[in-house]
């Protein structure tokens, strides 16, 4: 992880029942960030608590080139696809200030 990473956190609480729909459109419709040249790296978790709630993380080199990615085509498509889903979230960004990648991160991968 590049030290100066701008990171942006979603909390998506997505509607009961339609949880397998919405990670299969978010797998679907990740390639408009992945493919972004400025995208580190993009990640959905599922909360362990509460199955409804998702939580989306993705890196960025720099917070100027994720505000122009905000506000552009491919993620006002993006949004579109998956707001059907959605009942409510908040979003979270921050500057990464370190990162370590740990022992086991080489056998087992990004999921």
């Amino acid at each position: 992880m590049a030290a100066q990473a701008f990171r942006v956190m979603l909390r998506m609480n997505i509607h009961p029942g339609m949880e397998k729909e919405f990670e299969e459109t978010w797998y679907r419709v990740g390639k408009a960030i992945v493919d972004h040249p400025a995208n580190l790296g993009h990640w959905l978790s599922r909360d362990a608590e509460e199955p409804s709630v998702y939580y989306v993380v993705s890196d960025w080199v720099d917070e100027p080139r994720f505000r122009e990615f905000e506000r552009s085509d491919d993620h006002l498509e993006h949004r579109t696809k998956l707001h059907p889903y959605r009942s409510g979230g908040s979003m979270t960004t921050m500057h990464v200030v370190y990162g370590m990648t740990g022992a086991a991160s080489a056998s087992h991968g990004d999921r």
